[in-house]
């Protein structure tokens, strides 16, 4: 897959296809740590993204697939065994067409066009130093995007926010804020932001998110992602719960971003 973090497509033994990022990823393995958290807190936020799971990477996976490799500079090594991060493909890739960039006539017709805004509540939160990145397919919207009540089997095109490895500025475990980390480039998605408003209930969620989901997803990183550098998650996280309340004033900064801003 396309990406500073060499990530693989691969189906998995629940026959789900996962974008698979290893633990000596090219960007570092903290990236992975980055991943699983942020999924648990857009999971909690209601906001339209993968589902996430581990996927085990055994010696005979590798030794099968000689292809799964990660390259560095002329050199081609092997993915780290064990448990890497698998975030979940929307469906089969030989059936399900998917686009990480549609023309302005189709994102218009995107049904879940307000998870871009609250995408922009998580990425202020979190410190995203990335852009946001979305992909886009055509599914039932009872299964990818059940926030919005649909009729059972209407279909409808679906955006996804994806690839959060750079929250808490990726590797660094630290929190830059510029107006324009975290905005998706095609700025007619922000058109509906008249105010903070525009971003509820996202920001209510935000200022009362409780502790135990980061509880939660710190229980489920794999040792061998941190490897003595639990203080440090530990001191990125506080970080994390303290900027809750900043919010609102992080949106206020980008406000000149928004063309319906009043």
């Amino acid at each position: 897959m396309r990406g500073g973090a060499q990530s693989h497509l691969i189906q998995a033994s629940d026959d789900h296809y996962y974008v698979v990022k290893f633990r000596n990823n090219p960007q570092h393995r903290r990236i992975l740590v980055n991943e699983l958290i942020a999924a648990e807190i857009l999971k909690y936020l209601q906001i339209a993204a993968p589902p996430s799971e581990l996927v085990q990477i055994s010696a005979d996976f590798l030794r099968d697939h000689p292809e799964v490799r990660i390259q560095l500079g002329s050199q081609h090594i092997l993915p780290d065994m064990g448990w890497a991060f698998g975030s979940r493909y929307p469906g089969d890739p030989n059936l399900t067409a998917v686009y990480d960039f549609v023309p302005d006539t189709l994102l218009g017709q995107v049904e879940n066009r307000q998870d871009f805004l609250a995408a922009l509540v998580f990425d202020k939160w979190a410190g995203n130093a990335d852009g946001r990145q979305s992909i886009f397919f055509r599914a039932q919207l009872q299964q990818w995007a059940p926030q919005l009540k649909p009729k059972p089997r209407k279909m409808g095109f679906v955006a996804l926010m994806i690839d959060h490895g750079f929250i808490f500025n990726g590797p660094h475990w630290n929190f830059i804020e510029s107006a324009v980390q975290g905005v998706y480039p095609r700025r007619s998605v922000y058109d509906p932001v008249v105010g903070l408003e525009s971003f509820e209930p996202w920001l209510t969620r935000v200022r009362e998110f409780p502790e135990e989901v980061v509880d939660a997803a710190w229980r489920r990183i794999p040792p061998a992602w941190l490897e003595g550098e639990e203080d440090e998650l530990e001191r990125v996280l506080k970080m994390l719960l303290d900027r809750r309340r900043r919010v609102p004033d992080l949106l206020d900064q980008c406000a000149a971003l928004f063309p319906n801003w009043r």
